[in-house]
């Protein structure tokens, strides 16, 4: 599957689950790999203790940079971590040397590994897009972005997104919902994939405004790759976003298939995007405005929110050795070692997250 599965998905929280000890019962049969003394477990990781000196680049990191990000963790802080958000704050105007010294004082390091032991995991990336919609639907905006439909909660799962497209009982159920129209059904699939997007509204006076259109809820259909849908019928070698518009831009009358393959449909709300809300990305799950290139989303059940990660990545798009915040989930985002970069917003970001799917490492940073 292309590295295009990021979606956020900011549907209530996760309750932080305290890592316990793994042990092994007198009598039973030992797990799949050994266990290290002060194994911390999860409901789908272990984490193993290792010395700082195993974290690669660990150092060498602009940590002031994602300081950012954690304080921001801290409006939202779950114990134990909670306990750590005054000394985060106030270390916020502490050197590089401080900080660093503060988290290996204060933090031990825990090799995020799946429960068979397997340490090396995928890093995709999303992001969010820059774009231009209209308040009413004219000659060159067509495409509706829907807010939730009243009966939403009263089917489930609710229409296909074919259904959405073809039956009058789903239309009707939508009638007066559209927050906006796009020009592209295919850059309202990418918005939607992403789960929120910077846009540019002309309203019906002409007037302009920027909004950010958020999560809000889905159809409750599974999540289908296009890229996947593609590669298995043998159609593209290249599942990117450029390669998937390289194909539609030769098959033009193939659009509507690609489009319905995916029957999912993300439902969006209006938020306000001020100048100081327009310096930071869209609320993830864990509730806090996300922070371009220092959060990550990631499997509640692997690593709880809030949690600070160690993360390495090697590959052709990028290199990364950096510390990020877990503060985000999404609907592909599922195991031990697995993570999704949020990269930002705009065209820049937009490329790298349609291109970013390498080999990933964890190390979780908890309170001793």
């Amino acid at each position: 599957m292309a590295a295009i599965v990021g979606m956020l998905a900011a549907c209530g929280s996760v309750p932080l689950q305290e890592p316990t000890p793994v042990e092994t019962p007198r009598g039973a049969a030992p797990p799949a790999a050994a266990v290290v003394p002060g194994t911390l477990a999860q409901p789908r990781a272990r984490w193993v203790p290792v010395p700082w000196a195993e974290l690669p680049g660990w150092g060498q990191d602009n940590l002031f940079e994602a300081w950012n990000a954690w304080i921001k963790s801290c409006e939202k802080p779950q114990a134990p971590l909670a306990s750590l958000c005054s000394e985060v704050r106030r270390l916020s105007i502490g050197t590089p040397d401080e900080q660093r010294a503060w988290v290996q004082q204060r933090l031990q390091p825990y090799r995020v590994e799946t429960l068979q032991g397997e340490a090396t995991g995928l890093l995709t990336s999303y992001f969010e897009p820059v774009i231009e919609a209209s308040r009413v639907p004219t000659a060159a905006f067509t495409v509706p972005l829907y807010q939730p439909p009243a009966t939403l909660a009263q089917r489930k799962p609710w229409y296909t997104r074919q259904e959405i497209d073809t039956l009058p009982e789903a239309q009707a159920a939508l009638k007066g919902r559209a927050l906006a129209y796009m020009a592209d059904p295919v850059d309202a699939l990418v918005l939607q994939i992403q789960g929120s997007g910077r846009v540019r509204i002309t309203q019906a006076d002409g007037s302009q405004r920027w909004v950010r259109l958020a999560y809000a809820g889905t159809n409750d259909q599974p999540y289908r790759s296009v890229g996947r849908w593609l590669l298995d019928q043998g159609l593209v070698k290249d599942a990117s976003w450029p390669g998937i518009k390289a194909w539609l831009a030769q098959n033009p009358g193939r659009q509507q298939e690609l489009l319905w393959s995916n029957p999912r449909v993300v439902f969006f709300k209006e938020e306000t995007l001020s100048d100081l809300e327009a310096g930071f990305g869209p609320r993830g799950a864990q509730g806090v405005a996300l922070t371009p290139g220092r959060s990550i989303a990631v499997d509640p059940g692997s690593i709880p929110y809030g949690t600070p990660v160690w993360l390495a990545s090697p590959g052709p798009q990028t290199s990364l050795q950096k510390l990020v915040l877990a503060q985000d989930t999404g609907s592909a985002i599922a195991g031990a070692v697995r993570a999704d970069y949020f990269a930002g917003w705009g065209a820049e970001a937009g490329d790298l997250a349609g291109r970013l799917r390498q080999p990933l490492q964890m190390w979780v940073l908890w309170p001793k």
